[in-house]
């Protein structure tokens, strides 16, 4: 097994010190928070081993977990590859997309791997219909969230619309065209919420809204491409599938048919992808591991993870204009 520790021991940190800690893929070694007080508590109550430094967290483990604010993300890689390790970085990869070509850089350099936490890629929901997104041509995505102060120190599309960004990427075979974006801050220094129309040079549209301040949370995607329709429900992890195809000559009298102005008559069918319920980040975190033993690349690798930060950095840049 991997031995593993955890830099940062927050809200986020906490969950993952206690699924590596439960994976038969990891050795849980310990973990580094600055705060004393927390860490202590931590100790005391999960009997997790407490580090007093970050380099020696790093040097006695294989991968290393990083869960601490975006800030410092960069600093913690660096110093983790420096020394032959691999990474986990939660999302955004890093604060600027120059420090995240770095990462990859040095990785490379090092020969170690990296991945990135965007958990929404291992969403039963969306792994349940994965396969069956073939270059769709026009997407739309809602992912709204009730005002939570935790994360307002950064925009709604750092904290949010990034992963939607990163599945669509995940989906569209083609590179990003042109970007329009608009947004405001409604209760935070940043904005809290935010909408952006991707253009892709395949011509595929994608229209993404991201809230922090709705009366509800939603997190829904849908995915409209040749004959079909798909949608995807990240909150309640369920899923809509419908086909279309050309209907028989003598369609059962229940179907359901179309005829569009040509006179072409079109059966719909409705499927119902199994959802294999598990846990998202989990997963994230054991597939990273099966790659280092494999030597394979991640699922979310660092080039993917700085490809969402791009153009959610983007986003950001015209929402503030």
């Amino acid at each position: 097994m991997l031995k593993a520790g955890v830099l940062g021991a927050g809200h986020l940190g906490k969950i993952h010190l206690k699924l590596i800690n439960q994976s038969d893929k990891y050795t849980l070694v310990g973990f580094y928070d600055p705060d004393e007080k927390t860490a202590k508590k931590i100790v005391a109550e999960f009997g997790y081993r407490y580090f007093d430094t970050i380099e020696a967290l790093i040097d006695a483990v294989d991968v290393v977990d990083i869960v601490t604010p975006t800030l410092s993300h960069y600093k913690c890689a660096v110093e983790a590859i420096k020394k032959g390790k691999h990474v986990f970085l939660e999302k955004p990869i890093t604060n600027t997309v120059e420090e995240a070509e770095h990462l990859i850089a040095l990785a490379r350099q090092q020969g170690v791997k990296g991945q990135v936490g965007h958990v929404e890629r291992f969403n039963p929901a969306f792994l349940s219909v994965k396969d069956k997104i073939d270059n769709p041509m026009f997407i739309e995505t809602h992912r709204l969230a009730e005002f939570n102060p935790r994360g307002t120190d950064v925009p709604v599309v750092l904290d949010l619309m990034i992963h939607d960004i990163d599945a669509i990427l995940s989906v569209v075979n083609s590179p990003v065209k042109e970007i329009h974006a608009s947004g405001t801050s409604v209760i935070s220094q940043s904005p809290d919420i935010a909408n952006a129309r991707i253009e892709f040079e395949n011509g595929c549209v994608a229209n993404l809204t991201a809230s922090r301040i709705s009366l509800k949370n939603m997190r829904k995607s849908r995915f409209f491409q040749k004959d079909a329709y798909i949608s995807v429900d990240f909150l309640d992890k369920k899923v809509e599938v419908v086909k279309m195809k050309n209907a028989p000559k003598e369609p059962d009298q229940y179907a359901l048919i179309l005829q569009n102005a040509e006179g072409e008559k079109k059966q719909i069918y409705f499927e119902n992808p199994k959802v294999q319920q598990n846990n998202a980040i989990l997963a994230e975190l054991e597939t990273f591991a099966e790659a280092i033993e494999n030597d394979t690349i991640p699922a979310v690798s660092l080039e993917q993870g700085t490809a969402a930060l791009r153009v959610a950095l983007k986003v950001v840049e015209l929402v503030g204009k």
